[in-house]
Parts: structure tokens; sequence; C-alpha cells
């Protein structure tokens, strides 16, 4: 009795075409392997191959050889060719063998990190291709660490805490006053060298601003008592206020500041969904509270119309504070809290999203109070922090003998 006639389905069919056809294997023997007639197989294989491009003639296997030739040389120059880009910092002039040998050795390092081995050049390649010798390659990598580089090896574990630290917003310059606090000597272009070996940027401020001042329209004999001078002998003597908005899901969050002139530490705050004058009165009265504005001090704002009315004006006689104002939308005027609004911006409100104004009134609270007056140094300060300013004062005012 003959055997029942065996049925293939269409994908076996033609994973069998595509087994002759890539491996360029005889069809006879790739038909014994499978326990199938060699007719049917040609005739798979014939049928695979119209219906992938037409009647085009198969490669044989040396053109196939040539083929798989021509495809590694083609990949060997792209990778020559991404490691030169990777390679031009060490092949500028005065630049040494030790830079060129360490820049291979990372390379290196990476390619045994990648489970694909065809993505990389081998040592060989890239010692022939920096011009240095494939065995004082493994001499350099065999000699123990120098004093040097442990140094700054360290300093770059150093600069990398410190701007984890700084929640990736300090440059070279804050980065280095950390350093220096801690005892560690170094410079700051060396700092600044660091950095940028280590791809370490700091957060950028954005080129966008919406306005807030307006005023009402109306003349206010209100005079500008500072001149752009925002010093201060000495806290509490002199600050500076204004509002800035904080957009959330909710809708705006508004900030009122009063910033201390000698210190730099914003003494009050106060946030809300509107910036009626109420805002800026509990920013003012948070400030006295905490005893940072004394008698006959002065604060200075824009002539916002919240800062120039009646209410506002009666409230800082109350609290015997004399108001001075800078002029209509020159922001020089009022630069200090321009420059707190640009920071705070640059440093959290725009890395953040806030789903509600309560998150955005916590998050920004504990930065002013935990971070900014704290622990951030600042360049008017000659990189301190308006804590240590504060303290510094104090300690010097304690020094003083008095005089009976």
């Amino acid at each position: 009795m003959a055997g029942s006639r065996r049925s293939f389905s269409r994908e076996y069919r033609e994973e069998a075409a595509k087994l002759v056809i890539e491996t360029g294997r005889p069809i006879a023997q790739v038909a014994k392997e499978l326990g199938v007639g060699e007719v049917s197989l040609g005739k798979w294989v014939k049928d695979y191959r119209a219906a992938q491009g037409g009647d085009e003639s198969p490669l044989d296997v040396s053109e196939r050889a040539r083929l798989r030739e021509l495809e590694r040389e083609a990949r060997d120059l792209r990778l020559e060719n991404e490691f030169l880009k990777k390679s031009c910092r060490v092949l500028c002039q005065g630049s040494s063998v030790s830079d060129r040998f360490e820049f291979i050795d990372a390379q290196h390092a990476a390619a045994d990190k990648d489970v694909d081995v065809s993505t990389s050049l081998p040592v060989t390649r890239m010692c022939r291709i920096l011009d240095v010798s494939r065995s004082g390659f493994y001499e350099w990598r065999t000699r123990p660490m120098s004093g040097t580089a442990a140094r700054r090896g360290e300093l770059s574990r150093l600069v990398v805490g410190f701007f984890e630290a700084s929640d990736g917003t300090y440059g070279y310059r804050r980065i280095h006053a950390d350093l220096v606090a801690q005892g560690v000597e170094c410079g700051p272009e060396l700092v600044r060298q660091v950095m940028r070996e280590l791809g370490l940027r700091p957060c950028q401020p954005r080129p966008w601003r919406f306005v807030l001042t307006a005023g009402d329209g109306q003349v206010h004999d209100v005079p500008d008592l500072v001149r752009r001078d925002f010093t201060a002998a000495e806290p509490g003597r002199k600050a500076v206020g204004d509002i800035t908005y904080i957009p959330t899901d909710e809708g705006w969050l508004y900030l009122a500041t009063v910033i201390d002139c000698h210190t730099k530490a914003v003494t009050g705050w106060a946030m809300d969904d509107n910036y009626k004058t109420p805002l800026i009165e509990t920013a003012i009265h948070r400030a006295v509270r905490n005893g940072h504005l004394t008698d006959n001090a002065i604060f200075h704002s824009d002539r916002g119309s919240n800062y120039t009315s009646a209410t506002f004006a009666a409230t800082l006689a109350s609290l015997h504070i004399r108001q001075s104002v800078g002029r209509t939308g020159i922001c020089y005027d009022n630069a200090p809290a321009e420059s707190f609004f640009a920071t705070l911006k640059n440093e959290l409100v725009h890395r953040t999203r806030y789903p509600t104004r309560e998150h955005a009134r916590r998050d920004i609270a504990r930065y002013i109070e935990l971070r900014y007056n704290s622990r951030r140094r600042h360049s008017a300060l000659g990189y301190r922090t308006p804590r240590e300013v504060h303290h510094a004062y104090h300690a010097r005012k304690s020094a003083i003998p008095t005089v009976v």
C-alpha cells in the first residue's frame, strides 16, 4: 500500500528555500537533511525567488564570500570613522601619548560592557589609528597609578558629589567654592576642566519671561531711595521685593518675596492663587515677624499697582518701613528680586511639573528655606551662603567690645 502524500505549509517551504539561498549550499544536500525531494525543494527555491525578486540569478559561493568580505570592510571603515570622530581631542597638538592611552583604555572598557563586539574596534587597530604601540599601551596599563592621577581621580569624585548635591545646578565656580570650603587645594580652571571631561553641565536658564508689573495709570509720589545700590552694611536695613508666577496643572501660583540686601536671603515670602495686595502684605509681615526688618528700614520694589497702592503704603508705614520704588519696566532697578526669580525657575520650576498648587507651594518653600537661604552659594557674596554671611555679621558684632 502506497504511503500517504506529505504536505508542507507555506512557512515550511519558504524556510527551506531560504536555507538553500542564504547558505549557498547545494539543493541536493539540503533536501537530504530535510528529508524532502530534490525536485520539490528546487521548485520551492524557484517560487521563493520569484516572489522575492523576480528571476534574478542567485549568487554563487564565491560571490557570496566576496559580498560578506565587502560588508565586513564597510563595517570596519564605519567603526574607524566613528573612532576618529571621538578621538579628535587626543589627536590635537599638545596631547600626550598617555592621553591617547587613556582614550584607548576608555574605549576598550566601554567595549567590554557591550554584548555586540562587532560594534567596537580591537585594541590593535585603535593603537594603529592613534599611532601608538600596542605593547606600550599594555605596559602603560600595568603601571601603578601616579600620585597626580590618584589626586585627579579623588578630585573627580568630589566634583561629582558636589554637583549631584546641588541637583545639577552648580557650575565650576560654585563647585570650586565647595571644594575650598572642604580644604581641597585646586584652581577653578582645573575644576572646569574636570567637569568638562566628566560631561557635567549645570542647568541653563530659558530665554523667556512674562512680566507681571503693571501700573494703575496714576502718578505716585514714591521716591527711589536705593538708586540701584543693593548693598547694606547690616541685615534688616534694606530689602527688595517682587511677585512672580509658578505654572501648575491647576493654574498659576503667585509668589511674593522680601529679600535682604546684606545676606541675599529670602526673609519673607507668601504664595496664593492671585497677586492682590494681601499677598505682598503677608510677605512683608512675615519678614518683620521673623526679625529681619528693623525700624526705618527701606523696602524697595517696582511700580506695580499693588506695591504703589495706598493700602500697601499704609502697611509699610504701620511697620515703620520706608517705601522705595524703581522705574516702571526697568528690571535693573530691582535686580536682586529678578535674579532670585531667575534662579528659582532655572534650578527648580522649569525642571518640575506641578499637578497642584499645593505641590508647588511645598516644593518652593523647601527650596527657599532648606537650599537657597542655607546652602546655595551666591556669587554676590563671594560664593558664600546667606546663612554664612548672617553668622559672620553677628560674629563680628559680638567681637566688638561694648563701650560703658
